[in-house]
């Protein structure tokens, strides 16, 4: 339950500004400034009366008033204080003998794809352009180095590598990227604790640069381009698992098609037989991880790499070496006045050259920056481009040998070791696009953009190296089913190209946001970026969407499908998590009953997993109308995803106190990244959380006694029970709010006639006397807590589930009801993620209505 409550929702902003300023002071409040719910001003606040947010948003009718304000000193900000440096890059520091190994992997996971583009490019491209002169040849050629140049090159090494979220790349880690920097998530569970993590590393946009904070204004103000940001990331990732379905189906086809050139007795149908062989072999074989695949395969595609810029070497000198002129761009214009509307359309096979691409980012969080920069300037782009023009130089003079480009260029003499590697390298680059699709639909996951799926890591050392079993199998049967269905080389091209570009343009405009908001460059550069990428991808893609006929369809129709379902799947989460706000408990509740709660309080502890950042959730109270009695000690467990790689463990646990101290109810909130898994068992669980709760109560009691000594005027901790406060809700009630978590400033003067008490103020005791029994009190409760643990613990997972009303639209209907419901039913529960045995478990279901 944890994963999954904590995958589902975000928490809604809502409380009362933090004052910085030492001096109380009135203020008007209205619903809109509103950011401290009840139970934030339970625990924070002395002598103040604010505004229910919660209620104040319900509430439409909700009037100004007048409030008085004291410092603020948040418990979960002073945890956050608490920090260590930064997080150090995982790969920094290797001998030179561990880099080589990382340069091998580098090959065989990030380059697989891009690196066995030339087995079908050219055949592509002429047959939807043929051949009528050479001069066909060596325009095709310098469309191919161009693209090779501007796409792979240009954009992708040399600009958006850089826009990685601390070595995280993809559509949703660049969505993370902008989330951490502007409020443009619909999910919002943002606490200002969570800008302190290390791993954070939050720029704000300078002041002096008015169009940074005017584009931050605008996102944070637009529930619009809020939601058009989210289509797009969602579109963007739907794009990456058809290409990861696509990818193996083109390369391996095509690299099994050399068959028919070595041995004229081959037909394709023999050929997709084949194919359909080597890729389940494939994809079973993908459990075996990155870093074990990565160093077997690292070797032969270097190989490979090695053999395809020899064997254009070759050809250039046997064969037509003019075709060097084609790095003369203007013979790209001559190509399009010769072939115009065909030529058009032959710019979806030159854009197969750089598919790939995309994979060099998603798969960043594989290995360094600099490791894939520096492989693919050295290695793979001068390879690359030496095997496009010895292929160039073949055909100038057998112009007839373009449907297999590729193996008919081969020396007769190496055809069989080429034809070996060549389908070595396949395989490897089939790996590349699913190895990106786990990657970026883990991410989406723990953003609450995609059903909870089992997730398994491959590797001890890199915690981003994962296998996710479903995917692997599903990817599987949908590519078995296009090979099968769309068995043409240049059909599956074409379905290739539209995977591909859906992913390169989301890329652009994400990346030109990064531009805008984060990294706040010139923005003649941003133009220019984004007017060259993005027109020429559009360009691209209109060539593709033209095909689209031709059976490429079925591709297109995978990708809108996997919007759908994560669509539906995080409108169905936001849907549930806002009416769980709603819905949740009232502290006068909670003062009504009583220290008991209304029940029997019977020993151990119970941890109620919630994803509520704030307020005490429904289920709590369904808890105590159900059970015949509670725990002595209640922790309401908040697992939540923030947007960043990794926390680091000194960081996981943040706590605050629910109730007044006789409660013995308490939140955490255990924080993880969205590269973060949870591996650990509940006995390390319970025990890292127990710790973190002892650290907890120690500092809480030091930060007492600290503003005690600071205040002559303050009372011991003891006679601070006894004060209260008042909490006016907008409807007019009154809640009587009891203890903050820490002890805060407290006015000297005469107090608040709302929150005054008719006993008198007693004189303050001696310091000697309060310090002890300061320390009496801190080890009372510290020895209460390790009895409760000694009594056991008992997790208390609550099951809630939504339907849409009577009164809703059908469409809403469908989606909830039927969409949404069948996606919680069948994916992974939260109770598989915790490890607990069942006679630790205690599970409640409810309905909400939506």
């Amino acid at each position: 339950m944890a994963e999954e409550e904590g995958l589902e929702r975000g928490e809604i902003n809502g409380g009362l500004a933090s004052m910085d300023s030492i001096d109380s002071r009135w203020v008007f409040q209205d619903e809109d400034d509103s950011e401290v719910d009840d139970e934030e001003a339970e625990d924070d606040v002395r002598h103040r009366t604010v505004v229910d947010s919660e209620d104040d948003e319900d509430d439409d009718n909700a009037e100004q008033r007048l409030i008085r304000t004291g410092p603020r000193i948040d418990s979960f900000d002073v945890e956050a204080l608490e920090v260590p440096g930064a997080l150090r890059n995982e790969y920094e520091d290797f001998s030179l003998g561990r880099k080589i190994i990382i340069a091998f992997q580098t090959l065989g996971v990030v380059f697989g794809d891009v690196g066995t583009s030339p087995l079908y490019a050219f055949s592509v491209m002429f047959k939807k352009a043929p051949i009528n002169g050479n001069e066909d040849v060596i325009g095709a050629m310098s469309l191919v180095l161009y693209t090779l140049i501007l796409i792979p090159l240009l954009k992708y090494v040399l600009v958006v590598l850089w826009a990685n979220d601390d070595g995280e790349g993809g559509t949703f880690a660049l969505y993370s990227l902008i989330c951490r920097h502007a409020k443009v998530s619909l999910l919002p569970n943002q606490l200002p604790s969570d800008a302190r993590i290390s791993s954070f590393r939050l720029k704000v946009p300078s002041p002096e640069l008015e169009r940074s904070l005017k584009i931050k204004e605008r996102l944070e103000a637009s529930l619009t381009l809020k939601r058009l940001l989210l289509t797009l990331v969602l579109a963007g990732t739907a794009m990456v698992i058809a290409d990861g379905v696509v990818t193996p189906a083109m390369s391996v086809v095509s690299a099994v098609s050399g068959l028919k050139v070595g041995v004229d007795a081959i037909k394709q149908d023999q050929v997709v037989m084949i194919s359909v062989a080597f890729l389940v072999i494939l994809f079973s074989v993908q459990k075996f991880g990155t870093s074990k695949v990565g160093l077997a395969v690292g070797p032969a595609l270097f190989i490979w790499f090695c053999s395809l810029g020899a064997i254009g070497i070759y050809n250039l000198v046997k064969y037509d070496s003019s075709v060097l002129k084609a790095f003369n761009p203007v013979h790209i214009y001559y190509f399009f006045k010769r072939n115009s509307t065909k030529g058009w359309y032959s710019l979806g096979g030159c854009l197969l050259c750089a598919t790939g691409s995309e994979a060099m980012f998603a798969d960043l969080c594989y290995f360094s920056v600099r490791s894939v920069q520096l492989t693919f300037v050295l290695l793979v782009l001068p390879c690359l481009m030496l095997g496009y023009l010895g292929q160039a130089a073949y055909l100038m003079e057998n112009p007839a040998a373009a449907e297999q480009a590729f193996f008919s260029s081969i020396p007769s003499g190496v055809f069989w070791p080429v034809f070996f590697i060549a389908n070595i390298a396949a395989l490897i680059a089939s790996r590349a696009m699913t190895t990106a699709t786990f990657s970026c639909i883990k991410q989406s996951m723990a953003l609450g953009c995609f059903p909870r799926l089992k997730i398994i890591h491959t590797s001890r050392k890199f915690m981003g190296q994962i296998y996710i079993p479903v995917v692997n199998w599903f990817l599987l049967v949908v590519c078995l089913v296009s090979i099968c269905t769309i068995s043409s080389i240049d059909e599956i091209g074409n379905a290739y190209g539209i995977a591909e570009l859906g992913v390169m343009m989301m890329t652009t405009i994400l990346v030109t946001i990064v531009m805008l908001l984060i990294w706040q460059i010139n923005i003649i550069i941003v133009l220019s970026f984004i007017v060259i990428f993005l027109g020429l991808e559009l360009t691209f893609f209109s060539s593709v969407l033209w095909s689209v006929g031709d059976g490429s369809w079925i591709i297109l129709v995978f990708a809108i499908i996997m919007f759908f379902i994560m669509f539906i799947w995080n409108y169905g989460s936001k849907l549930k998590y806002e009416t769980e706000v709603k819905q949740k408990l009232s502290m006068d509740l909670m003062r009504e009953l009583g220290c008991n709660l209304g029940t029997i309080r019977a020993p151990g502890i119970g941890l109620l997993y919630n994803e509520l950042v704030k307020g005490i959730p429904a289920i709590f109270g369904h808890f105590l109308t159900t059970l015949p009695a509670i725990h002595s000690m209640i922790i309401f467990v908040c697992i939540k995803y923030v947007p960043v790689p990794v926390v680091p463990q000194s960081e996981r646990f943040l706590f605050r106190r629910v109730c007044p101290k006789n409660y013995h109810i308490f939140r955490c909130i255990a924080r993880y990244g969205y590269k973060d898994v949870r591996k650990e068992s509940h006995q390390t669980f319970e025990q890292l959380l127990i710790e973190s709760l002892e650290k907890f109560i120690r500092r809480e009691a030091q930060e007492r006694s600290l503003e005690s000594d600071g205040d002559d005027g303050d009372t011991d901790s003891e006679d601070m029970t006894s004060c209260s406060r008042v909490l006016i809700a907008p409807n007019g009630s009154v809640y009587s709010l009891g203890v903050p978590l820490l002890a805060e400033y407290k006015e000297s003067s005469e107090p608040i006639s709302e929150a005054s008490t008719s006993e008198e103020v007693k004189p303050a005791p001696p310091a000697d006397q309060t310090a002890y029994d300061a320390e009496q009190s801190i080890e009372r409760e510290l020895s209460f807590i390790r009895k409760a643990k000694e009594s056991g613990v008992v997790y208390l997972l609550g099951h809630g589930d939504i339907r849409a009303r009577k009164d809703s639209w059908f469409i809403k209907k469908l989606i909830i009801n039927y969409f949404y419901a069948f996606l919680r039913k069948n994916c992974r529960r939260g109770i598989a993620n915790l490890s607990v045995p069942h006679s630790h478990l205690m599970q409640v279901g409810m309905t909400y209505m939506v």
